[in-house]
């Protein structure tokens, strides 16, 4: 009961109703924060009568989706051994408790919440159903506050001295939710030390939030006073010393992550060691191992990260654990028992519509209830029921029964976008016994509530629209049928750097022939040119070991000085051609991994190019390594942050320089303490615990100064040596900074590989980096089958990132490699011969390359390589190419429909 947060999501959850609040003095606002505000939390009382686990030992939905963790049922005692080959953890994080933090009155005021609270505040299943509220009086708060490091970056109260790494991203993603959800123009100011937005499209995303009006203040707030009217009074230093004073509705307190006692516990009992900070020790060159051998990590308990990062690593250390097990694979596999699928041939159309609310997603706009009323009498419906979200697991549970019940043999579903869910429906109608394809989304999400928030009357009526355009298509759905293809169980991996190896030899590890194809006359890409790593791992001697290993790999083709000429063919089955000065060879294989890798930008201004020892990061390392650049006989140093990177140009953090610069100045100064080391920097972004170098670097004395984008340094020649000119925001003059060495933390950027993209067909983004096919859910792979990406080509990242992404990618390749055959989609196209003039027109525009001609010269498709991107039926002036699942037949039904 301590952890029940009155969220209300169990009792929402449960398919069987239940769960039953019987506390009635309930206070919703402070139940949120009952935890330190000794508030009177909501209880549940369970029926154990009708509970769906004690009747039948299944269901347990309400404890899957508590956010809180407040409900777990009681566990049998019994001991169980079971015998396994490897082992992942994934115990993840507990958040930081900022009751201790007596300054900033979390525990005395119900409207200072943690970032995590004001998330379920925010949350369509929350305790006020997504409503913009504050606590105190469930009035909208029209000045909210958001106060970063909290519990991070800490060394005086916490203990905690590294970044939490997601909190800058997390604090302005909510400060952009909250200003959506609010009905007057919420005021949001975010107070920060460094704003660390270091990821894939992040700089953009900090950038939006400026421009919707979102205040960035760097300070430190010293003073959190509770005013009478429960607002809040904040007291903060300005960057340059100067006292301000501002109040605002709410404070969220943007707290960290940190690793829990039981989880601390449960590696020591595995004998595992652990870090100064309690997360899971992994090296640069092993990201996932452990340090007892079999033991892999991922995720936030070998140090914090994101969402994208958690689920990259999770593939990693699953690639990693198989690689020990690769000869027992598929022995103790289990097939799956798929109904077969009713013959509905001929019968009359029974349509089951269920109609979602998406927690206020959609409600909160439109009226569901009478959108579900609406659809019982459109032609052929013969049940409809409301879900709050139907993409729950017992809602699916609860889609099959009723399926089998009614004898349904069509179902709508209205609720978001097919784009993520339509598999997860498609795969319950599999399982009720019907095909896959007899089925049809109506987007009343992204396509109407998201687009009409101010029109609650008409977005109503346009989902009523929308659901009888897609009975009207559903009604004339036929059952389609998948297309069979073995696998070619060998693999292609473009790139040989230190991605491109690292996937070679985990593809090799788990028995399968590797084709590396590499374009210069030597292998190691970027690294070749590093010093150390982030750790102080040298790189020079791994890469040396690495290369030795791939070249003595006899499951690994090499093919130096090769460029790809040309790709046919398709998931499980490519065929590509590859090209040298002497001669082109084909290689077939049925998945491709992409590790191109990245540059370094040379840049155009800092005097680069001007003196010998202006230099970039690269050049830097490679003049240190060679003892061109001897620290030993340096006087000054000052290294430039953000070269080319954040700039109108290129906006985006190129992530790992702020580290590259803190480790060289360290460096410095270990060497020679008596030089001057200076960086120069927009934002430290020293990241997880990265941020114990900025530290190290501060106490051995190197100098940080921050300048802006508007006044950057200059570097001017000053006969044998340089001079740097800054201007210093807190003393508000110019600094005269004389070096003997300039460092150049230049971008990284990509290498724009638009052939391969283009053979591939896989996309960029507007940066040139490879597009994923979803950020966070499928972080490796690209919307095109079969073809997956790691390491720099994907964005810039350090080397650890890079080695668990080939890794990741890995992992993903085998999926289809382990299989002897797969299934491709039934929505494919198909050419009425009837109609074709083998004019030519669809195999030109089809992007493709799925439409071929027959002996007559008339169009034929190529079903395995068609993705039913519907490009040939646009085109045709004859009208011979139709879609499977979108016939000319269903759309014109769906427009009769909506007209």
């Amino acid at each position: 009961m301590d952890k029940c947060i009155a969220c209300g999501a169990c009792s929402d959850k449960c398919p069987q109703k239940v769960l039953n609040e019987y506390n009635e003095g309930l206070d919703k606002r402070k139940a949120a924060h009952v935890q330190y505000a000794q508030a009177v939390p909501l209880k549940y009382c369970l029926d154990k009568d009708n509970c769906l686990y004690f009747l039948k030992g299944k269901c347990r939905a309400c404890e899957k989706f508590c956010p809180a963790g407040a409900i777990n049922y009681e566990q049998s005692e019994t001991q169980r051994e079971i015998k396994v080959g490897s082992v992942i953890l994934s115990a993840g994080f507990q958040p930081f408790d900022p009751s201790i933090y007596s300054t900033y009155s979390y525990a005395n005021s119900p409207n200072v919440v943690t970032a995590l609270e004001f998330e379920r505040i925010l949350a369509a299943s929350g305790p006020w159903m997504g409503h913009l509220v504050r606590p105190s009086d469930e009035m909208e708060p029209r000045k909210i506050a958001f106060l970063q490091c909290v519990g991070s970056r800490d060394m005086n109260i916490c203990d905690h001295p590294y970044c939490s790494s997601v909190c800058c991203m997390y604090a302005i993603k909510e400060a952009i939710i909250a200003k959506e959800h609010s009905h007057d123009d919420l005021d949001v100011s975010i107070y920060y030390m460094d704003m660390r937005t270091f990821g894939k499209d992040f700089e953009r995303y900090y950038e939006k939030a400026k421009k919707l009006g979102i205040h960035f203040i760097r300070s430190r707030v010293h003073t959190v006073d509770l005013l009478p009217d429960d607002s809040i009074r904040i007291q903060y230093a300005t960057e340059q010393g100067d006292r301000k004073t501002d109040e605002f509705d709410m404070l969220v307190l943007s707290h960290g992550l940190e690793v829990s006692d039981s989880t601390v516990e449960l590696a020591r009992r595995l004998d595992v060691e652990l870090g100064d900070h309690q997360f899971i020790r992994s090296g640069s060159f092993t990201p996932v191992a452990t340090s007892r051998s079999g033991i892999y990590v991922c995720g936030a308990l070998n140090g914090p990260k994101d969402i994208p990062i958690s689920v990259m690593e999770a593939s990693a250390a699953a690639c990693a654990a198989a690689g020990n097990l690769s000869e027992a694979r598929g022995t103790l596999v289990q097939e799956k028992e798929i109904p077969k699928p009713m013959d509905v041939t001929g019968d009359i159309p029974r349509v089951g519509v269920f109609v979602c609310s998406c927690g206020i997603n959609i409600a909160g706009v439109v009226d569901v209830k009478a959108v579900a009323e609406y659809a019982k009498g459109l032609p052929y419906v013969t049940y409809v029921q409301n879900n709050l979200f139907s993409c729950s697991q017992d809602a699916q549970d609860n889609l099959t029964e009723v399926i089998r019940a009614q004898g349904l043999n069509r179902i709508v579903v209205a609720a978001c976008t097919p784009r993520t869910h339509e598999p997860l429906f498609q795969e319950t109608l599999q399982n009720a016994g019907l095909n896959k394809y007899l089925f049809e989304m109506a987007n009343i999400r992204n396509q109407d509530s998201w687009v009409h928030t101010d029109n609650p009357e008409k977005a109503t009526n346009k989902a009523m629209d929308l659901v009888r355009m897609a009975v009207a298509k559903v009604s004339l759905l036929e059952p389609l049928q998948e297309i069979q293809l073995s696998v070619n169980p060998g693999a292609m991996v473009i790139g040989g750097g230190l991605a491109g190896m690292n996937a070679a030899l985990s593809l090799a590890k788990q028995g399968y022939e590797t084709h590396l194809v590499e374009r210069e006359s030597h292998l190691g890409g970027t690294a070749r040119q590093l010093r150390v790593t982030a750790q102080g791992e040298a790189v020079g001697p791994y890469l040396e070991q690495l290369i030795a290993k791939v070249e003595a790999e006899p499951l690994i083709k090499l093919h130096m000085e090769t460029t790809i000429k040309d790709v046919d063919g398709f998931v499980g089955n490519f065929k590509t051609t590859l090209s040298t000065k002497e001669k082109e060879d084909s290689v077939e294989h049925g998945v491709t991994i992409i590790a191109t890798g990245a540059s370094e930008y040379k840049p155009r201004e800092y005097a680069y190019g001007q003196h010998p020892k202006v230099l970039t990061h690269l050049e830097l390392d490679a003049a240190l390594t060679t003892g061109q650049v001897d620290p030993k006989s340096t006087n000054s140093v000052v290294f430039i942050q953000c070269v080319g990177s954040r700039e109108p140009e290129r906006p985006y953090c190129s992530k790992v320089c702020c580290t590259h610069s803190v480790e060289t100045a360290i460096h410095f100064k270990e060497e020679n303490p008596d030089c001057q080391v200076v960086i120069l920097y927009r934002d430290i972004r020293t990241y997880g615990e990265r941020e114990l170098l900025y530290k190290e670097a501060r106490s051995k004395g190197v100098l940080f100064i921050r300048f802006s984008l508007d006044h950057k340094p200059i570097v001017e020649v000053d006969g044998d040596g340089l001079k740097v000119t800054v201007y210093d925001q807190i003393l508000k003059r110019d600094l005269l900074i004389s070096a003997d060495v300039v460092g150049l933390a230049s971008a990284v950027v990509s290498n724009r590989a638009e052939d391969l993209a283009q053979m591939f067909k896989v996309s960029m983004d507007d940066d040139g980096w490879f597009l994923e096919a979803h950020q966070k859910l499928r972080p490796v792979d690209f919307a095109t089958d079969g073809v997956f990406m790691c390491g720099l080509a994907h964005y810039p990242k350090p080397i650890e990132e890079s080695i668990a992404q080939a890794q990741a990618a890995v992992s993903r390749a085998v999926t289809i490699l382990s299989r002897d055959e797969m299934w491709l989609s039934g929505t494919v196209a198909f050419i009425d011969q009837n109609k074709c003039v083998g004019c030519g027109v669809c195999w030109t525009v089809c992007p493709y390359q799925a439409i071929d001609q027959n002996e007559k010269g008339l169009a034929v498709v190529n079903e395995a390589l068609c993705k039913g991107c519907g490009t040939c039926v646009a085109s045709c002036r004859s009208g011979a190419p139709n879609l499977r699942g979108f016939t000319t037949r269903d759309v014109m039904a769906q427009i009769e429909a909506m007209m």
